[in-house]
């Protein structure tokens, strides 16, 4: 049985889903792939333990402490490559951001007799994280520091870089592109 209950934040209205000890997703109001990894509907729940537990760390995030993911339960639901894309996105630091080469880089190095790793399957990893802001996709960039492919939207993934202090003197919005 999966719960979910609603918190307000500074990006809109959060959508977040527990299993009972664990978050399974995290999800900001209007974000493409909404729900789309949940095996079962859930019902609506506010006294869940584990999602008071997130709403403090959200609260703390948003206030502009650097709590980390490492004090949550987390149990995103995914294939065994997104799992390992969604591993490397919890090691991003704070304030800092990485490419989706990067992520593919580590993916190829782990991999045995890999010499190469597909950016764009880093990408669409990525792009499905059903656990937003706490575990960072909003950290990963284009390698020509376009802030291009965040399914919560561009404007908040600029804004939550924003608040973590990122040098965004270097990065830009796109023009185009499928998650503007």
């Amino acid at each position: 049985m999966y719960h979910s209950t609603t918190c307000r934040s500074p990006i809109g209205a959060l959508t977040l889903a527990c299993d009972g000890t664990n978050l399974v997703g995290l999800w900001i109001e209007g974000q493409k792939y909404y729900k789309e990894a949940m095996p079962e509907a859930m019902a609506e729940s506010d006294d869940c333990p584990v999602c008071s537990e997130v709403s403090s760390w959200l609260d703390g995030y948003f206030a502009g402490k650097r709590p980390s993911v490492s004090d949550l339960p987390l149990a995103p639901i995914g294939s065994a490559f997104r799992q390992e894309v969604w591993n490397i996105l919890r090691d991003i630091p704070y304030g800092e951001v990485i490419t989706y080469g990067d992520i593919a880089k580590k993916l190829a190095g782990k991999a045995a007799g890999r010499a190469r790793m597909s950016a764009q399957a880093v990408g669409g990893a990525v792009g499905h994280n059903p656990i937003s802001v706490i575990i960072p996709c909003h950290r990963v960039v284009g390698a020509n520091g376009s802030l291009t492919g965040y399914a919560g939207g561009i404007w908040i993934k600029a804004r939550l870089l924003e608040l973590e202090g990122v040098d965004m003197t270097r990065l830009f919005m796109p023009k185009k592109g499928t998650a503007l």
